[in-house]
């Protein structure tokens, strides 16, 4: 990795003061007489081109090369409970089919905890080459110290080419630590998946704020990790049974732990929009929380939920969970109905796969229209009492 070096032998205070001075970032600081260099630096080389002579090197290091030959397969990291596997880890197991079948590589499901039979079962119906059980009953309960050794294990048995975990709670807080530990790139919340002939991931997501899409690939390190929301990815059918289990009692593989768990205390279920068939959702065309009724009381009689863009949820009108977005839930709704919507980058990546996008909008050129099957050129405050009308009175609601 390439970084300012800092020939401190030449540094005095007044050096130090015009380093600062001409760093745009602020990276540099004097303390003590001492001179260093935050988490700031962008390595724009500023202070090497217009700094004192001689104070700043730009060091590049000699890039590390890897036999790519010894990592092969398409790994998915099987998230569970005890109410069973996530929904996100067949989503990953159909795309990790499909990238697997491009490079001609198997494709690895692995599970740790205990009690695992049925739950192995069930992925064998998903197109797996080698399912990776790893049972104890001190992995009953998830411990990222376990857990990561546990993963570290199978890792270096193996030599998967790429990891895919769902961009859960969970999976958020995992995937870092593996990829830590392999001191390996980790890109987190990706849209697309894609991969090269020489089996380098092609990891698309969002960048600097969703203005752009950015393609980042790990072309120097193995194995290559990436993070994927639930919806995003289609949800492949059942097969045939197939593959076979790898069984491993996990001897030889450190379980101490300096976690001690005091209690498990079960989440209070709620409302989830990702679980939606039909989702009304409400953009900054409402004036008020008030006018909020008429988007409820067309979720009531389509039998749906109401859902928001970020703005509602700045504006203290609904609970975070019911955001749609990058920053919010991704859903994938048989019905979408957007309400005042104008349908940035960050909103359209959370709604993608949604069966059918009606969109209500005074701007027919507003972005939402290019993803929507039916767009409405109106007012919200005209449309909706129409569409409920029409409802009530003709009963649209069997017909949906």
């Amino acid at each position: 990795m390439s970084k300012i070096k800092i020939n401190h032998e030449k540094v005095t205070e007044e050096v130090a003061k015009k380093l600062m001075d001409i760093c745009p970032f602020n990276a540099f600081e004097y303390n003590l007489g001492q001179l260093s260099i935050n988490s700031g630096c962008k390595l724009c080389k500023m202070c090497v081109k217009k700094g004192p002579a001689g104070i700043c090197e730009y060091v590049e290091t000699a890039k590390t090369s890897i036999n790519k030959d010894e990592w092969k397969g398409i790994c998915v990291y099987v998230e569970h409970d005890a109410e069973g596997i996530h929904p996100v880890s067949f989503e990953l197991l159909g795309k990790a089919r499909e990238l697997a079948d491009k490079i001609n590589h198997p494709v690895h499901a692995i599970i740790i905890g205990n009690n695992l039979s049925s739950k192995v079962e069930m992925l064998l119906h998903y197109g797996v080459d080698r399912v990776y059980k790893y049972s104890h009953a001190l992995l009953s309960n998830f411990n990222i110290e376990q857990y990561t050794n546990v993963f570290t294990h199978y890792i270096k048995e193996n030599k998967p080419s790429t990891i895919l975990i769902g961009a859960t709670s969970l999976g958020r807080v995992f995937a870092p630590r593996i990829a830590s530990r392999f001191k390996t790139g980790l890109t987190a919340d990706c849209t697309v998946l894609d991969i090269k002939d020489n089996t380098d991931l092609v990891q698309i997501r969002p960048a600097f704020g969703g203005n752009i899409m950015a393609s980042i690939v790990t072309t120097n390190n193995r194995p290559q990790m990436a993070t994927v929301r639930y919806k995003v990815l289609n949800k492949p059918e059942m097969t045939e049974k197939s593959g076979i289990v790898i069984e491993n009692n996990c001897e030889g593989i450190v379980l101490d732990t300096k976690i001690t768990q005091l209690a498990i205390k079960p989440k209070e279920k709620g409302m989830d929009i990702t679980e939606a068939n039909i989702i009304i959702a409400c953009g900054r065309s409402f004036k008020s929380k008030d006018d909020l009724k008429l988007a409820y009381e067309l979720a009531d009689l389509l039998g749906g939920e109401v859902a928001c863009t970020r703005p509602l949820i700045e504006n203290g009108w609904f609970d975070p969970r019911r955001q749609i977005g990058l920053s919010g839930r991704t859903v994938a709704p048989k019905l979408l109905i957007n309400l005042g919507i104008s349908g940035s980058v960050q909103y359209v990546a959370g709604i993608k796969n949604s069966e059918y996008i009606i969109s209500v909008n005074t701007d027919k050129n507003a972005p939402i229209m290019d993803v929507s099957h039916v767009g409405i050129v109106g007012d919200i405050y005209q449309v909706i009492p129409q569409l409920i009308s029409k409802i009530k009175k003709d009963g649209v609601i069997n017909e949906l």
